[in-house]
């Protein structure tokens, strides 16, 4: 007997069966009792209407009552596996029930046998027929009223797989439910009566055997009411345990004065206001954690130094952690040009990357260690084991969607007492997203741009149009003939291989294998457009050196026409570009492809951005990238991103809604009711919790880390 569902996490195995269970882990994930209760089904349907075998419409949704007159399992012709054929009457004409591969059926379909069967009638060679029909067999006589109440009964539709059908679902929620008849309560009786909701384990089950509509749709509004509830206690508890920690007190002094008065430049309303919260945070003495959240150029690199500065005052030492050795080199690069030659040595500013020669990396790490260098920036270099630090005080993490809860972690473990935090990102997030995401974050957003910025114009061109096509490439000739430089970006580094970070993008249709930057670049070293074009190759499985070499002489001014993975995504500034090119623009998130197109319209020329993609109209990839081409505001694209693919794993890494750690609530469309649910989950923390649900937050927590 399972107490409850939630906490007691008992193996699928022990209640459907060791081959059930091998499938649905398989196919879904799905390993545990609670696994298998919480996967919820996606729609309903219904059997359709009592229909006799005379007036049968093909394509449409029907129940009949029927009885067996014979069956027949043959294999098929031209391939393997069989059919188990049924053919049924119901006293006036005869119906053809197909199963593919499911001989076993005859144990239960055989002569004489009757019952209701519902399914979407079809023709094969002129016969009428039900695939795979779903049916209830009787011993006795039907009463038609029970037929056609059977035939109403909502049926729970299950995200599945061709090798994990919903009806193999369905039947193992059955079993699980049957012996997991009481789950205990959350949340307290009155929080939910005042909301007009039923308990946890009305819902389960009104979600999975509902016997009217309202029950599955009552059941739904109650579950999101308990998901909201428990992600904003998670959240909470969070920063209520972080409210407890004491950290260093930063107050800005000489360092950060001689700093904003050597800038060549004006700082936005934006970024005073961000380095004001900033500032609040550090000189609080508890551990900020913040996130700074901005466009692609709106100056979030300078907020972060201006809070290095105010560190570094006390002695303390900063890190930088990036995702690539060429967004860390970048960042090393526009840091060493903001603070002035006399700055930087003053901050002792180093760079530490898993390809640096080894007495360059053996020095950094010595000056870490001494305090001699108060700032680095670094990769997942500063993460290893061998690298110390004498005094952590502050701790930057950009692109931090690019890394694992516990990859933060273990840099914010090197220090002796608990950090400050700030985490950036050029990937804008709505509000409605970064309050639930990272409610255990304060957020400051920068949605200025730096004069200067030139518009950006985003057109999509279908591949299958060959002039189009070809038209692209004269372009980026005609912009390179004018004086300026142009990016190409493939999904592929070669065939089958990704660019390490690349975003995983579910596409609704089988596709060929995507570009690949090898094959484009050689295409395009014979196409006669482009043949006097200076080209370079950029992705992330070159050694660093190369990289480096690469990216100097497109910064120069030397090479035209970079082709290039998504590893010119973050950090790459080359004012004379004006062009970029994405090839199977489909095979790329919307927020990504933003991203990209940051990297044009830089300098004095305005920006161009060609989406080259075989995305049929309709599905949810030309949607993304319709938005993509009638906006340039990446928050707005951002929230259509959300409704498209959905949030991704919210108290995970995961940034897909393909694997989403929700299950029912939706950020943008329940925007309302995770923001009613963060004060009563205040309230709840406040008032103590129960055991039970102190164990379910607990093992919500230790999913989260097992995701990252």
């Amino acid at each position: 007997m399972i107490v409850n569902v939630l906490t007691e996490l008992g193996l699928i195995k022990d209640v459907v069966g060791e081959k059930t269970a091998k499938a649905l882990s398989k196919q879904l994930g799905l390993e545990t009792m609670r696994d298998l209760l919480l996967h919820f089904p996606r729609r309903y349907s219904k059997r359709g209407e009592l229909t006799s075998f005379n007036s049968l419409p093909v394509g449409e949704v029907v129940t009949v009552v029927g009885e067996v007159q014979s069956t027949n399992n043959r294999r098929m012709r031209g391939r393997k596996g069989s059919i188990f054929e049924v053919t049924l009457s119901d006293g006036e004409g005869l119906l053809t029930l197909a199963f593919f591969n499911q001989a076993w059926r005859q144990n239960e379909l055989h002569a004489g046998v009757k019952g209701l069967f519902s399914g979407k009638i079809g023709s094969f060679s002129g016969v009428l027929q039900l695939t795979h029909p779903d049916y209830e067999l009787f011993d006795s006589e039907i009463d038609p009223d029970k037929a056609q109440a059977w035939a109403d009964l909502p049926i729970p539709i299950y995200p599945a797989t061709s090798s994990m059908s919903t009806w193999r679902i369905q039947k193992a929620v059955k079993q699980a439910l049957a012996v997991a008849p009481a789950i205990e309560e959350l949340l307290p009786e009155q929080l939910l009566q005042t909301h007009g909701l039923v308990g946890l384990s009305q819902a389960i089950h009104w979600i999975h055997e509902p016997a009217v509509d309202s029950q599955w749709q009552e059941a739904r509004e109650s579950l999101k009411f308990h998901e909201a509830m428990l992600l904003q206690l998670g959240l909470a508890s969070r920063r209520a345990a972080a409210s407890k920690e004491q950290a260093n007190v930063y107050v800005a002094g000489a360092l950060l004065a001689n700093f904003d008065a050597a800038l060549p430049f004006q700082l936005t309303d934006g970024q005073i206001a961000a380095g004001n919260e900033i500032a609040a945070d550090l000189a609080s003495g508890h551990p900020m954690n913040r996130m700074l959240q901005g466009e692609v150029g709106s100056g979030k690199t300078i907020v972060a130094v201006r809070a290095v500065l105010s560190a570094a005052e006390k002695g303390s030492q900063s890190a930088l952690l990036a995702p690539t050795e060429v967004l860390a080199s970048q960042h090393y690069r526009s840091i060493l040009e903001a603070l002035g030659p006399g700055l930087a040595k003053e901050l002792g500013l180093r760079l530490l990357t898993g390809s640096q020669p080894t007495a360059e990396r053996k020095k950094t790490m010595l000056d870490l260690a001494s305090g001699n260098c108060r700032m680095v920036v670094g990769t997942h270099a500063l993460i290893s084991e061998n690298v110390s630090f004498f005094d952590l005080g502050l701790v930057i993490i950009d692109e931090q969607h690019r890394f694992g809860v516990s990859q933060r972690e273990a840099l914010r473990s090197k220090a002796s007492k608990s950090p400050h935090t700030l985490v950036m990102t050029a990937t804008p997030i709505p509000r409605t997203l970064a309050v639930t995401v990272f409610g255990d974050l304060d957020v400051s957003s920068l949605r200025e741009l730096p004069k200067g910025r030139q518009p950006i114009s985003t057109h999509s061109v279908p591949v299958a149009q060959k002039d189009l096509v070809a038209r692209v490439w004269q372009r980026v000739a005609e912009e390179v003939q004018a004086g300026r430089q142009a990016f190409v970006v493939c999904p592929r580094i070669e065939q089958g291989v990704a660019e390490e970070g690349q975003e995983q993008i579910e596409l609704e249709s089988q596709e060929l294998e995507p570009a690949s930057v090898k094959a484009v670049f050689d295409a395009l070293t014979e196409n006669p457009v482009l043949k006097d074009v200076c080209k370079a190759l950029l992705h992330g499985k070159l050694p660093a050196i190369e990289k480096e070499r690469v990216m100097a002489e497109f910064e120069a001014g030397e090479i035209d026409l970079l082709v290039a993975t998504t590893v010119i995504e973050v950090g790459v500034n080359v004012p004379n570009a004006s062009t970029m090119v994405v090839l199977d623009a489909d095979h790329f998130g919307l927020s990504q492809l933003h991203q990209l197109r940051g990297r044009v319209g830089r300098g004095e020329h305005a920006g161009l951005c060609l989406l080259v993609s075989a995305a049929e109209p309709g599905t949810i990839a030309a949607s993304r990238l319709e938005a993509l081409c009638s906006t340039t505001d990446g928050f707005a694209l951002s929230e259509s991103d959300l409704d498209l693919r959905g949030e991704g794993d919210v108290l995970g890494s995961q940034q897909s809604g393909i694997r989403s750690s929700l299950r029912l609530l939706r950020v943008v469309r329940d925007a309302e009711l995770i923001q009613q649910a963060r004060p009563l989950a205040q309230s709840l923390l406040s008032d103590g919790l129960s055991q039970n649900l102190q164990k379910v937050l607990e093992i919500q927590d230790a999913d989260r880390l097992a995701r990252s």
